[in-house]
């Protein structure tokens, strides 16, 4: 079976209004949907282009104010799947739990089913400058094209929480994520290769390009879409599919063959998966 998808470097810049943030995501399904993609990756705060708004009486607004677009937000990609029939990885939204502040991706369905997955792992921005709230547990979702999980930006660098995903039956990882330097940047890319090798698993990493001059912490952003492969004889060299091009508004697109996973994982020239040290180490269960 093969799998299009499609990741988006999605350009923050100042707006006016909720409409203006439903009409730049628009604009991007409608590309991405011009190569009959059926998945598409927004990337991890990209909501945070709303608190560029001018709040009441001209107020900044802050991080606080972003949970009380959530109901908007849930609609506006409800109906873009369901319009579209296409599944959607809507980045991540900042949504109040009980009073606190979570991360969290959310998964639209063409049939109007909407899933989530709140950030497990929580940088030490998140914590001490937005009193962000750790995710509570690690899902994984079917769709009619397989099994995917979805694990944002700082949860790629821990090895443990992917091979759980792939433990439970998880090929495809998406990975909204949102870096403001090279530093950063790389710490994500480079992990996601290393996951893709260690479960044989494909990886599908996007960021955020631009900059919000008014929103603290979302001032600049360094970004760069890529659809990550095992690094092995069927796959492309250097374990890549396709790359967008660094800090540029655009969308990339690719196929995923999993019975290309499940030859690897066979008959690979390494079978990292099979060949994990179980009796040295434990497994998810």
């Amino acid at each position: 079976m093969k799998i299009r998808v499609s990741a988006v470097q999605y350009h923050l810049q100042t707006i006016e209004s909720f409409e203006d943030f439903a009409q730049q995501c628009e604009h991007y399904i409608k590309a991405a949907l011009e190569f009959e993609t059926e998945f598409i990756l927004f990337p991890e705060f990209f909501t945070t282009q709303l608190l560029s708004i001018k709040g009441y009486n001209g107020k900044a607004l802050t991080i606080n104010d972003l949970p009380s677009f959530t109901e908007k937000y849930l609609e506006t990609f409800t109906n873009f799947s369901k319009q579209y029939n296409v599944h959607i990885i809507a980045g991540t939204h900042v949504v109040d739990v009980n009073g606190k502040l979570r991360n969290t991706a959310h998964l639209f369905y063409p049939n109007g089913k909407v899933v989530s997955q709140a950030k497990l792992h929580i940088t030490p921005t998140e914590v001490n400058e937005w009193n962000m709230s750790k995710g509570e547990g690690l899902e994984v979702f079917d769709t009619d094209k397989g099994r995917i999980a979805i694990l944002t930006c700082y949860d790629i660098e821990f090895p443990e929480i992917v091979r759980m995903a792939k433990a439970k039956g998880a090929d495809i990882i998406f990975c909204p994520s949102c870096t403001d330097d090279r530093h950063g940047f790389h710490r994500v890319r480079y992990t996601s290769h290393a996951r893709a090798i260690e479960n044989q698993v494909y990886v599908v990493l996007t960021g955020t390009v631009g900059s919000l001059p008014t929103v603290d912490f979302m001032r600049m952003n360094f970004g760069q879409a890529a659809i990550i492969t095992p690094n092995d004889v069927p796959f492309p060299p250097k374990g890549l599919l396709a790359e967008g091009e660094i800090n540029n508004d655009m969308i990339v697109t690719a196929d995923l063959d999993l019975e290309l996973l499940y030859q690897v994982r066979e008959n690979g020239s390494v079978t990292t998966w099979r060949d994990r040290r179980t009796d040295l180490y434990t497994d998810w269960k």
